[in-house]
C-alpha cells in the first residue's frame, strides 16, 4: 500500500519546533557520552599498553566480516528513513524487519568472534589487552542489543496501525515519529561508525608492535 502526503510542506513547517526537541537533545548526550567512554577505553589500553609492554592482539576475521554484516544494517535503515519519506508502507515495514534479523546476524556472528578468541586461548584474564578488547567490543553488543527494541517498535506499531490507506496517511504524517525514526537512523549509523573506528583501532594497534 503506498500513499502520498496531502500537503508535504507540513513537515517543512514542522522542522522548527522540533529542532530543541528533548529527543534531539537526548540523543546528542548519548552520543557524546558513548564517544566519550570509547575514546577514554581506547587511550586506556593504549596507555597499558605502552607502559606494561603488552604484545598486541590480532582480531579474528570474523570480526572483519562483521563489519560488512553492520553496515548492512545502517543501509537498511536508511532504506527504513527514505520508504517513510516516500510513503512506501510496505518497504518501510520490510526495512525495519531486513535491519533486525541483519542486527541479529551481527550478535551472534560477535559470539562467534569471542569463541574464536577463547579458542587462541585469549581470556578476559589473560592481560589488561584481551580485558581491553573484551570490555570494549562488549560494550558496543549491548548497545547494539540495546537499539533493537526500539527498532521492533516501530515495526510493531507500523504493522498495527497501518490497516487502510487513511491510517497510513495519519501514520506517516506524524511528525514526532518522524523525528524518533531519524533519531534512531542516527543512532544506527553511530554504531556502525564506532565499530568501524574499534576494528581499525585494534588492527592498527596489532601493526604496531
Amino acid at each position: 500500500m503506498t500513499t502520498q502526503h496531502s500537503d508535504n510542506s507540513s513537515y517543512s513547517n514542522s522542522e522548527p519546533s522540533m529542532a530543541f526537541h528533548p529527543y534531539n537533545v537526548l540523543m546528542i548526550l548519548v552520543i557524546a557520552s558513548l564517544s566519550v567512554i570509547f575514546l577514554s577505553l581506547s587511550a586506556a589500553f593504549i596507555y597499558t599498553r605502552v607502559t606494561s609492554e603488552l604484545p598486541p592482539i590480532k582480531l579474528p576475521p570474523i570480526f572483519l566480516f562483521n563489519t560488512l554484516v553492520l553496515l548492512a544494517s545502517s543501509g537498511t535503515m536508511y532504506w527504513a528513513k527514505q520508504s517513510y519519506l516516500k510513503d512506501h508502507t510496505q518497504n518501510y515495514q520490510n526495512a525495519l524487519a531486513a535491519t533486525i534479523l541483519i542486527s541479529l546476524i551481527f550478535l551472534v556472528l560477535q559470539f562467534l568472534g569471542w569463541k574464536s578468541l577463547f579458542q587462541q586461548e585469549i581470556f578476559i584474564s589473560s592481560d589488561n589487552a584481551a580485558s581491553y578488547l573484551y570490555v570494549i567490543s562488549g560494550l558496543h553488543f549491548l548497545h547494539v542489543i540495546g537499539g533493537l527494541p526500539f527498532i521492533g517498535i516501530f515495526l510493531w506499531s507500523a504493522k498495527k496501525k497501518m490497516k487502510n490507506p487513511v491510517s497510513v496517511l495519519v501514520y506517516f504524517s506524524d511528525p514526532e515519529k518522524k523525528l524518533k525514526l531519524r533519531l534512531l537512523t542516527l543512532y544506527w549509523h553511530f554504531l556502525d561508525g564506532l565499530w568501524i573506528y574499534l576494528v581499525l583501532f585494534f588492527w592498527i594497534n596489532y601493526l604496531i608492535h
